[in-house]
């Protein structure tokens, strides 16, 4: 006789997502309360803010971010990390709350797992955003606050995802999280470009985020910057934000350089003629 008929045992379905996560409903509020309603007059209504980004270039994908974590105009920790790897192939940029981000990096990191031993191989970048955006979107009005870029390497090679906490899913070459981001975005698109080398693209990363803690008063500390290869991910570097910045001052500008350059060097005048004058003819 079959078990399920002696323990009216079933097997669990195992290609959802996990069941040990609470129910939205589940939440520990007064009774006749609604959650969502409950959050948005009692919760807490901290300011945090930081700078991560993440861009898609030929060699891989570079994903850098500061290290301040804030909690209102308290500077909680100065030297947390910002981007959190998921396995060999795969990492992700944090930008929200800090407690969330860990716990949902966490609960991503065991699904992938559970994933590999089912079906034996990990899913690809867009197969891991799908799951994450679909777990968290479970929670949507929940006052969760969990933003992300998923880089990493797959079977069709680099790929970078933007995933929200209320369900957003996309697909792009760029993305700047945080409050510094408009900052971020300015460096960004004065100086990207696909086919940049290594080194071009760990300077602009670095460039961005720099001038991004300078400007905004929630992003500071250091520079963290990882490089998502073929083979993996890297570790580059972890810079102090002030002594780049002060390294950057000493840089010419790159417009100061081409203004330069034309004085130096300045092109013929060419000659103009006025049509209403007759044509010089030649002499034999």
């Amino acid at each position: 006789m079959a078990l399920q008929d002696v323990c009216k045992w079933q097997a669990p379905n195992t290609q959802g997502p996990s069941p040990h996560l609470p129910q939205p409903g589940a939440w520990a509020v007064p009774p006749g309360c609604d959650p969502q309603t409950f959050l948005q007059i009692h919760g807490p209504r901290l300011a945090h803010g930081t700078t991560t980004l993440a861009f898609l270039f030929r060699h891989g994908v570079i994903a850098a971010a500061d290290t301040r974590s804030s909690c209102g105009n308290y500077v909680e920790c100065p030297t947390s990390r910002k981007i959190i790897p998921v396995h060999q192939h795969l990492l992700g940029t944090t930008s929200g709350t800090s407690a969330d981000c860990a716990v949902w990096y966490r609960v991503l990191r065991r699904e992938l797992r559970l994933w590999a031993l089912r079906e034996g191989q990990l899913p690809s970048v867009a197969g891991a955003a799908k799951l994450l955006s679909t777990m968290m979107s479970c929670y949507r009005g929940l006052d969760l606050c969990v933003a992300t870029a998923l880089c990493g390497w797959d079977r069709s090679g680099p790929a970078l995802f933007y995933v929200y906490s209320d369900g957003t899913r996309l697909q792009g070459n760029i993305f700047s999280v945080g409050s510094g981001s408009p900052y971020a975005y300015g460096v960004l698109d004065r100086g990207y470009r696909y086919d940049m080398t290594p080194q071009e693209a760990y300077a602009l990363a670095r460039c961005a985020v720099t001038h991004a803690t300078h400007r905004d008063a929630y992003s500071g500390g250091s520079v963290d910057l990882f490089h998502v290869r073929e083979s993996g991910w890297e570790y580059v570097s972890r810079n102090d934000a002030c002594v780049l910045y002060s390294e950057l001052q000493k840089l010419p500008e790159p417009d100061k350089e081409e203004e330069e350059a034309s004085r130096d060097h300045p092109e013929p005048a060419s000659r103009h003629r006025d049509s209403r004058m007759p044509a010089e003819t030649e002499i034999l």
